[in-house]
């Protein structure tokens, strides 16, 4: 299928510029809040014209983004914790850490990134717990998140991720084994069972 003429293409802009020029426009606090009330599951509707930024999208009405069956919720979250990616203030820390508690793993696994950029307070349990989890990309982000945001009592979650079934995830968890190991002195070479 040939790609449609340039007047019926979606507007496209590169995510992280439009992301930042919101947060130039609204101001840092309000543009933490919106993402702050689309992580928490606000309706669409309500941020249609920060949505446009935070996706990249040129929204038009009727189009597919604002079908609540073409682009089901959890990517309007997704999207207020990707904002977050790109602009960031400690006033977003609790609903990020809450996000790590999202029933669908595009949320989660967004706000595990978010975490690790900027080292989130209080990620370590929700990341720890999603080490678990069953999509190995998953596990990989939560480990990369552990290698930041861990503690000692988060030293198990690396720990099993050594051991895990897919070859990405236990590079990862010796990578974040390595962190924890300078950042938690926690004394060299891998700690047995």
């Amino acid at each position: 299928m040939p790609d449609p003429p340039p007047e019926h293409r979606p507007e496209r802009r590169p995510v992280a510029g439009s992301i930042r020029e919101l947060a130039g426009r609204i101001g840092v606090p309000a543009f933490v809040a919106v993402c702050v009330d689309l992580l928490d599951g606000a309706p669409r509707e309500r941020y249609v014209e920060e949505l446009r930024m935070l996706t990249g999208h040129g929204w038009r009405p009727g189009d597919p983004v604002l079908d609540h069956d073409a682009w089901k919720d959890h990517w309007v979250r997704s999207w207020g914790a990707r904002g977050l990616l790109h602009v960031w203030s400690d006033a977003a820390t609790a609903a990020v850490v809450r996000g790590l508690e999202d029933e669908h793993y595009r949320p989660a696994e967004m706000c595990l990134k978010v975490a690790t950029r900027h080292d989130v307070a209080g990620a370590g349990d929700g990341a720890a717990r999603l080490a678990g989890h069953a999509l190995p990309r998953v596990r990989v982000q939560a480990l990369r998140c552990l290698a930041v945001c861990g503690d000692r009592e988060h030293v198990g979650a690396v720990r099993a991720g050594l051991d895990d079934d897919r070859a990405d995830v236990r590079r990862q968890a010796a990578r974040a084994w390595e962190a924890l190991e300078r950042r938690l002195d926690l004394g060299g070479g891998r700690v047995g069972p």
